[in-house]
């Protein structure tokens, strides 16, 4: 295999876990997106705001995040996502859903 060939499946690794790592962030607290994008690159999960955006707004549309403006000492206001009452239903859906492919994974792996 490649390293191409690798890096491409690390990637989609990652988008496929993105949106369950934006709401797991979401859950402690409410975030704004470039805070959101700062938490994501500590761990590695590299996203540039032309990604985030995009998959704010469609959590939004489904209903998962809300937003409200806040005014910013530094520049112009922000938006900070919550989760919804729905967020927190698909985020405990989603914890139950990693722990079982964890569990798998780490099943094979030792089999």
């Amino acid at each position: 295999m490649t390293d191409s060939n690798v890096d491409n499946i690390k990637s989609q690794m990652r988008k496929g876990v993105l949106e369950y790592c934006i709401l797991s962030i979401l859950r402690g607290k409410d975030a704004y997106a470039s805070s959101i994008i700062g938490e994501l690159k500590e761990a590695r999960m590299i996203v540039v705001e032309g990604t985030l955006y995009p998959l704010l707004t469609r959590l939004k549309n489904q209903g998962l995040l809300s937003y409200r403006w806040e005014e910013s000492t530094q520049g112009p206001p922000r938006k900070y996502y919550t989760l919804t009452a729905r967020g927190h239903e698909a985020l405990d859906e989603m914890d139950s859903a990693w722990k079982e492919v964890v569990d798998s994974v780490e099943y094979i792996k030792n089999k």
